[in-house]
């Protein structure tokens, strides 16, 4: 009962999707998300095949240039076009060169930007969407006046979660709709509904979750750390059940950690928004070593090495 208390503490995450979207687009100005993706191959599906392999983890937009290694000079140097003979100068036009501005300047090597936080490639290619389109989920939205909830066509608590809750799951990386709503809420309604059913499924949940995060587009981890905190309080065990598993969650949480809003002396108003990526690390790393035992801090540590406990032991 204590953990289902502190699970309805948190806040509804896939309520705030809609609300969220609507006040970027039309208070703030935001440009919405263009849907154009490439599809899943699936016959129910009206987008486009998707005919290249994406890889997970690959970077996206970074096709720069790179400098390569000289031998000769022992240093970085930058691939340099063939000159044609049109290209240098000839006798009589350093003056006119001088008079319109100078020589061009050469440009110096620099090694190329690492993209640690650069956003990964993040393919429709999720096990949700090509369940939902064939129609194999038992799921329907259903629109309200306040906010829009899912309507279940059998009774959640009845559903086998070693099937379908690593299928939702899954979907939480989803970024168009009504995927993205349906995978958050449904992932929200098991875990409200499951008890004792989650504890033998986390093992199954920890790929979805390392490739959610591994996107590292920001409102996708927002949303699958608050994700996170409700599976932590879903039920009991489930916080010592992820101990063994922080090597696979844990070095995204290093990356962003220190990822706050510097905003000197001012106030944030949209606190309850949670789309502070570096509080919303803080709080889910206090909540791992509450609800994960006495191994969980040194496994925090070992993986977070700036993290401090939160816990009294006096």
């Amino acid at each position: 009962m204590l953990a289902v208390q502190m699970m309805n503490d948190l806040p509804d995450v896939a309520g705030t999707l809609f609300t969220n979207q609507y006040k970027a687009v039309k208070i703030e100005g935001k440009r919405v998300k263009p849907n154009a993706l490439e599809g899943t191959g699936s016959c129910f599906d009206s987008t486009e095949a998707l005919q290249a392999h994406h890889h997970p983890h690959a970077a996206a937009g970074l096709h720069q240039e790179e400098p390569f290694w000289s031998k000769a000079t022992c240093s970085y140097t930058m691939k340099s076009e063939r000159q044609e003979p049109d290209h240098f100068l000839k006798r009589g036009q350093g003056e006119s060169i001088k008079a319109h501005g100078g020589s061009p300047t050469r440009r110096s090597p620099h090694p190329p930007k690492a993209g640690a936080y650069a956003a990964r490639s993040n393919p429709p290619n999720t096990a949700f969407r090509r369940f939902y389109e064939r129609g194999d989920l038992p799921i329907a939205v259903e629109h309200r006046g306040m906010k829009n909830v899912i309507s279940w066509k059998v009774d959640v608590s009845k559903l086998d979660y070693h099937h379908y809750l690593p299928i939702f799951f899954d979907g939480v990386r989803e970024t168009q709709q009504p995927y993205k709503f349906l995978a958050v809420k449904g992932v929200e309604d098991m875990l409200k509904a499951g008890g004792s059913k989650i504890l033998p499924v986390i093992p199954q949940l920890i790929i979805p979750i390392k490739t959610a995060l591994n996107t590292r587009d920001t409102e996708v981890m927002c949303i699958t750390l608050q994700l996170l905190q409700k599976l932590v309080c879903s039920a009991d065990l489930v916080g010592e059940a992820l101990v063994p598993y922080y090597r696979q969650i844990l070095p995204i949480f290093n990356l962003y950690k220190n990822n706050n809003k510097n905003l000197g002396d001012c106030i944030d108003y949209g606190q309850r928004q949670y789309t502070c990526l570096g509080e919303l690390i803080s709080d889910t790393l206090a909540m791992f070593e509450q609800k994960g035992g006495e191994d969980a801090f040194i496994n925090i540590k070992y993986m977070v090495p700036t993290y401090e406990s939160c816990v009294n032991y006096a």
